[in-house]
C-alpha cells in the first residue's frame, strides 16, 4: 500500500503536467505578430488595434518599416505604412485580420500578404476621421518571386 506522501507526490505530479499542458496549448495557439511602423503614425496604430480586436498579441517596433520590409522580401512596390511578421508569414499593410486568419488557417506557400497604399476604407483607413469614404482595394498574396495574386478583393462604396 502507498503512502500518503507517496499519493501526495503523485498527485502534484500529475497536477504540475497538467498545468504543463494547458500552457503548452494556450501558448501554441496564441498568435503574436510583429509590427514595423513610424511612431507618429496614427494609421498603424488604428490597424495594430484592430488586430488586438481580433485576438492577435502584437509587440510594435517604432523604428520605421522600409527595412523590415526588405528584409522580409515585400517588394517596394507593394509597400505600405507598417510591415508585420506573424506565424512566418509577413503582412504589409491594412491587411483586415480576417484575412490574416484565413492566411494562417490555410497556409499556402507564399511570402505572405500585401495592401499597397493606404486605400481608404480599410483597417486602421477607416471612419470618421476620413470622411466614412471606401475605396474598392485588394489584398494580394505574394509569392517569393514577387509575384503576386489577389487573395481577397472589396468594393468601394457608391
Amino acid at each position: 500500500m502507498k503512502s500518503s506522501s507517496t499519493k501526495h507526490r503523485h498527485l502534484s505530479a500529475v497536477v504540475v503536467l497538467l498545468a504543463m499542458a494547458v500552457t503548452g496549448m494556450a501558448a501554441a495557439s496564441e498568435l503574436v505578430a510583429d509590427v514595423w511602423k513610424d511612431p507618429y503614425c496614427g494609421c498603424c496604430k488604428v490597424w495594430v488595434d484592430h488586430l488586438k480586436e481580433a485576438g492577435i498579441t502584437v509587440r510594435v517596433f517604432n523604428t520605421g518599416n522600409t527595412g523590415a520590409r526588405a528584409r522580409l522580401g515585400i517588394p517596394a512596390k507593394l509597400g505600405s505604412c507598417h510591415t508585420a511578421k506573424i506565424n512566418g508569414y509577413v503582412i504589409e499593410g491594412h491587411v483586415p485580420a480576417a484575412d490574416i486568419q484565413r492566411l494562417l488557417r490555410e497556409k499556402p506557400k507564399a511570402v505572405g500578404l500585401a495592401v499597397p497604399g493606404m486605400p481608404l476604407g480599410s483597417p486602421g483607413m477607416d471612419g470618421p476621421v476620413y470622411g466614412n469614404r471606401v475605396m474598392a482595394y485588394d489584398v494580394l498574396l505574394v509569392q517569393a518571386d514577387g509575384s503576386t495574386s489577389v487573395y481577397q478583393s472589396y468594393p468601394g462604396s457608391q
